[in-house]
């Protein structure tokens, strides 16, 4: 045991120090001088102040309001220490006869799967994977050609050299039970649509070879990095499926992922106008003139030359903004991953360190950036409301009507379906129930697959700009080109325009000479 020494200056501190050394002494207990960090350097002291009124939400001139006594809670160098502690140097070095002797270390970079238990007459993960694949793709295609063999092959000596069998396993385990017990699981999510084995197991329902997807785009062979497969499930059923996860691994090894929600530009703004009393109204009229909800404050000084010129010329102005660019970035509070959990190889406690959250459950102390660094396999367990709505409504049907309904055998081509589309009729669908889809379909006039799946990707802000040069194109009125004979049927559906990340990887492959890998890194 140790008697803690702290000496900040604080007149308590001060009268009881003489008393804890004596009782120390009397007893034969060790000391040991402590220094309460709250942030580095003594000059941060006013910001920290600051910091301190917008978390206990006051203002800076509240006399009763929680404050620090002085500027002394910064981390002190070793000789600081020492003259604090002049009276006691014993306490000073025992700081380090503690550090010595504790043994933590956090391993980074490499991969820990928890491991899947291989069903008899297999004689490893590699194995068990590459054979229930390649059954069923045989339940997906009634013939396997040459270039869906060789697509496997491709695929599977991928995800074996990577050493992801085992991910691939685990993966597939949880959806074939979570369909067992009834829970919807979605067709596919981003970049696992592009793999073929993900196909065959039965992770995805999308049929990577019918619309052109990439498996380099979802695994890449030439940058080791963690596999990521969202699932969607039934929102009302998810839970049952991450209680399946906790009986399989153990429950001490699955938990939620904790989320830091950080502060932007104008929220930093407005927290500091409202500690300085500024009223609501003025401090609108300033972040007003941040006009890209992507800019810092300091790409907005360089940019706004309104907001420069209130910057340079209004000194409270000038203060809150430079109080603001200081804590910009800050985490404003913890929260639980909407859909992220964690799943170890052993008890989660021996990898990353553990909290408790907000409704007694325990979460990870590191995000779920922190978790790839850390090598952990990290799974988005997604409840969608669309797939409850979409089994209750075919519950209802059935119920109502008699008839049963099966979303696998809805033709792609149903005319009644493009023309709800064309007309924006399309509340309640997901991902085209906006205002300003409704309004592009409108324009667009969507008559196959492949139209919408365009306007899904368009309808994002890096590629927005481009729709209406893709309807244009559609309907005539703008004349089809490319960059280069050698892309033409790498653009020819989407009309000349480079709508997804496959073409841009593709155009990269074909006009440079990059391997598909090496285009995903571009």
């Amino acid at each position: 045991f140790f008697i803690e020494l702290q000496n900040h200056g604080i007149d308590e501190e001060l009268a009881v120090l003489p008393k804890l050394i004596t009782l120390a002494r009397e007893m034969g207990i060790k000391l040991v001088a402590t220094n309460d960090v709250h942030y580095i350097n003594r000059e941060d002291a006013d910001f920290h102040d600051k910091l301190l009124c917008i978390q206990t939400d006051k203002t800076v001139d509240e006399p009763n309001r929680m404050r620090f006594h002085n500027d002394q809670f910064y981390l002190k160098s070793p000789d600081e220490m020492k003259e604090l502690f002049a009276e006691v140097p014993e306490a000073v070095a025992n700081t380090m006869w503690i550090a010595e002797r504790t043994d933590v270390e956090i391993e980074l970079g490499r991969m820990k799967l928890p491991k899947f238990p291989v069903p008899e007459g297999f004689s490893s993960v590699d194995e068990y994977i590459e054979v229930k694949a390649w059954e069923g793709l045989h339940r997906r295609y009634p013939k396997i050609t040459k270039k869906i063999e060789d697509r496997f092959r491709h695929e599977m000596e991928i995800i074996k050299k990577m050493g992801f069998s085992g991910y691939f396993a685990i993966v597939a385990d949880f959806t074939d039970t979570a369909r067992e017990m009834g829970v919807w699981v979605g067709p596919g999510r981003g970049s696992a649509a592009g793999s073929l084995v993900a196909y065959a197991l039965g992770i995805t329902n999308i049929d990577p070879l019918k619309y052109d997807l990439l498996f380099e785009r979802f695994l890449n062979p030439e940058r080791v990095t963690m596999p990521d497969i969202d699932i969607d499930f039934d929102d009302l059923y998810r839970e049952k499926v991450i209680e399946y996860t906790k009986k399989r691994y153990g429950r001490d090894a699955v938990c939620q992922i904790i989320t830091f929600n950080t502060l932007k530009a104008k929220n930093a703004i407005k927290d500091v106008g409202r500690i300085f009393n500024v009223p609501f109204r003025e401090m609108n009229s300033i972040t007003k003139l941040i006009t890209d909800p992507e800019w810092s404050i300091a790409d907005a000084l360089a940019n706004s030359m309104p907001l420069r010129k209130l910057y340079e010329e209004n000194d409270l102005v000038r203060k809150i903004l430079d109080y603001a660019q200081k804590i910009e970035g800050f985490p404003r509070n913890a929260g639980v991953h909407a859909a992220g959990v964690v799943i170890s190889p052993g008890p989660l406690i021996e990898f990353v360190p553990l909290a408790i959250g907000t409704k007694k459950e325990v979460i990870t102390q590191f995000d779920k950036n922190g978790l790839e660094k850390a090598g952990l396999l990290k799974m988005d367990f997604l409840g969608l409301t669309t797939l409850s709505i979409l089994r209750e409504t075919i519950r209802l049907v059935k119920q109502n009507r008699g008839i049963e309904i099966d979303l696998e055998k809805i033709p792609e081509n149903d005319k009644k379906v493009f023309k709800m589309f064309s007309e924006g009729e399309t509340t309640g669908i997901f991902q085209f129930e906006s205002d300003g889809m409704r309004r592009y379909l409108r324009q667009l006039k969507p008559d196959c697959i492949e139209d919408l799946i365009a306007m899904n990707a368009l309808y994002r802000p890096g590629p927005m700009q481009y729709i209406d040069n893709y309807i244009a194109r559609k309907h005539g009125r703008e004349k089809v080109s490319y960059p280069h004979p050698a892309v033409e049927d790498v653009l020819k559906s989407t009309f000349g325009i480079a709508v997804y990340q496959e073409q841009v990887m593709l155009l990269a492959q074909r006009l440079a000479g990059y391997t598909l890998g090496e285009a995903d890194i571009l």
